[in-house]
């Protein structure tokens, strides 16, 4: 008879993991017999926060039924690496199942995947049965599920609001634009004005690394004319304490179009490392020219998205 090994499980990748949150470390053997839903994430990544109302709701209905999320938190950037910023993002986000920090990606070359949010449902039997990219695809991954489980009835009820409503596609315009040098597009070299859309500009002192530009003094700016009903934008506070801000849309006080990090008078602190939600437009016909200024010096400016 012809012996034949079996394939393993990319779950042999969370053996060696120890920094967890919410939950003892999880291993590919004792997850045995257990549907297990991976999803790669990275907490300043507006498009994985948009999936967390679904994954909650799957959590909330099926986690007694059988189901073990495990959220895989990858870095993008250098602040997310921190154990203590995971844990207090995570929270903040009423994420309450295991969570892993998998800083040197080797859950992600296990899965051998290349996404932020990516979602891969394995079966008992460690087998990928299912995989699904991006944001969307809610009511099919959850029907993989269920079929897995066994389970029959009401499908589970998300709950979504704020930052985590999924993105206008009727007006969004602009595309996902990173302000450090490695991957920095569509940036006007020649100052902030007469931008074109989804074009930046930096005015004041500012010293450009790959992955995001510091301030080193107070007063500096970025003007991005863009198109689109949210504009977001990853920002992380120095050492020394948070740093205020002032949002112009337009040169005028956002009023009703202030985003949830900002009041009506376009005011707002950068006081800890995230994605901060800058505009939301009731109405988002028209592009417009979005200005943010720093008060005090030291803050670092990673990636522009939009919704």
């Amino acid at each position: 008879m012809t012996k034949t090994t079996p394939i393993p499980s990319p779950l042999a990748a969370l053996d060696a993991e120890t920094q967890w949150i919410g939950s003892e470390p999880l291993t590919a053997a004792g997850l045995r017999g257990t549907v297990v839903a991976v999803q790669f994430g990275t907490y300043s990544c507006i498009n994985w926060i948009r999936t967390l109302p679904y994954v909650r709701a799957w959590v909330r209905a099926y986690r007694d039924r059988g189901l073990v999320v495990v959220g895989a938190q990858t870095p993008e950037f250098g602040f997310e690496h921190e154990i203590g910023g995971v844990r207090r993002a995570l929270g903040a986000m009423g994420v309450r199942y295991p969570a892993v920090l998998d800083n040197a990606y080797a859950i992600w070359s296990a899965f051998e995947n290349r996404y932020w949010p990516a979602l891969y449902v394995v079966d008992g039997e460690g087998s990928v049965r299912y995989h699904h990219f991006g944001e969307g695809a809610y009511e099919e991954s959850e029907t993989i599920i269920r079929a897995l489980l066994g389970v029959d009835g009401d499908k589970a009820d998300a709950e979504v609001s704020g930052i985590e409503i999924a993105a206008d596609s009727g007006s969004l315009r602009s595309p996902e634009t990173y302000v450090g040098s490695a991957r920095s597009e569509r940036r006007a070299r020649d100052g902030a004005q007469g931008l074109g859309l989804n074009q930046w500009a930096l005015s004041g002192r500012w010293a450009v690394d790959d992955e995001s530009a510091v301030l080193e003094a107070e007063g500096g700016s970025i003007t991005y004319r863009f198109g689109a009903r949210d504009l977001n934008l990853v920002l992380t506070p120095p050492a020394s304490g948070a740093v205020r801000f002032e949002v112009r849309l337009d040169g005028q006080a956002p009023g009703a179009a202030h985003g949830g990090d900002v009041d009506e008078t376009g005011a707002g602190r950068v006081d800890e490392p995230r994605l901060y939600q800058l505009v939301r437009q009731p109405d988002a016909g028209a592009d417009r020219t979005f200005d943010i200024t720093f008060l005090d010096p030291g803050v670092r400016a990673y990636v522009f998205t939009f919704g």
